[in-house]
């Protein structure tokens, strides 16, 4: 299974970040491979309008099974990622990759619903 991480870096003990859209990284763990990838969306910063939008497009070219989040993804950016099969949980903003992992594995993080 792969899952994805809007983080503010790249490693397992980076911070999380709360934003979906203008999230600085999308860390990606494949927890069959024990594998780390990541996209860096920093660029995303200076763009007006849509940022979660095109977040959610990256995402779907990534093609995790689980985004974990802060806050969630906005209307739009939820209805692509709910279209695409993802499964989002979201009350991960205050804690690192890992322990927003172990926090999953817990079952303490909220599904995110439209």
């Amino acid at each position: 299974m792969k899952l994805a991480f809007t983080t503010k870096g790249t490693e397992w003990d980076s911070m999380m970040d709360p934003r979906f859209g203008r999230t600085e990284y999308i860390l990606v763990y494949d927890d069959v491979k024990d594998k780390f990838s990541h996209y860096d969306n920093r660029a995303i910063k200076n763009e007006a309008h849509g940022a979660g939008p095109q977040t959610a497009q990256k995402l779907f070219d990534l093609q995790p099974d689980i985004l974990i989040t802060g806050n969630g993804p906005g209307g739009n950016a939820a209805t692509v990622l709910d279209k695409a099969g993802m499964k989002i949980y979201i009350g991960a903003g205050e804690m690192s990759v890992k322990e927003a992992f172990d926090a999953y594995k817990k079952g303490t993080l909220k599904e995110h619903e439209l």
